[in-house]
């Protein structure tokens, strides 16, 4: 079973996953069309001078530009696997709890589900959209 949404968009605060970010961002586009000059710039100098970030003061800092840049990089199903697809497994697991199936409460979190409920939204008729 995969993990969980929550635990795999996780923060990366070492140099080596900064450099593959940073590599990723510039092919994607998003790296100058996302951040200010002033926040390249600190992520430019954090992949210069350290190896593992340890400071609170620092993470802090990173922390709100790295997510940023995950947010710009992230494709369209994956958006609408963390927006719709969630929210849909969510729905339905509360109604089959609602009708009496106690299984019901681990498909809100079913990764499999989720991305197919996502997928059945995508490409549903055009009649059946509101």
């Amino acid at each position: 079973m995969r993990e969980p949404l929550s635990r795999q968009t996780s923060i990366p605060l070492c140099r080596d996953e900064l450099i593959r970010m940073r590599a990723k961002a510039i092919r994607r586009g998003v790296w100058f069309r996302t951040l200010t000059k002033s926040e390249r710039a600190q992520l430019d100098l954090t992949i210069k001078v350290v190896q593992k970030v340890r400071s609170f003061l620092l993470r802090r800092v990173l922390t709100p530009l790295v997510k940023k840049l995950q947010e710009a990089m992230e494709t369209m199903v994956t958006r609408m696997i963390r927006v719709v697809g969630s929210s849909l497994a969510q729905k339905l697991s509360q109604i089959a709890q609602n009708w009496g199936n106690t299984f019901a409460t681990m498909w809100a979190k079913d990764h499999g589900l989720i991305q197919y409920l996502t997928i059945t939204h995508i490409n549903r008729p055009a009649m059946f959209r509101l």
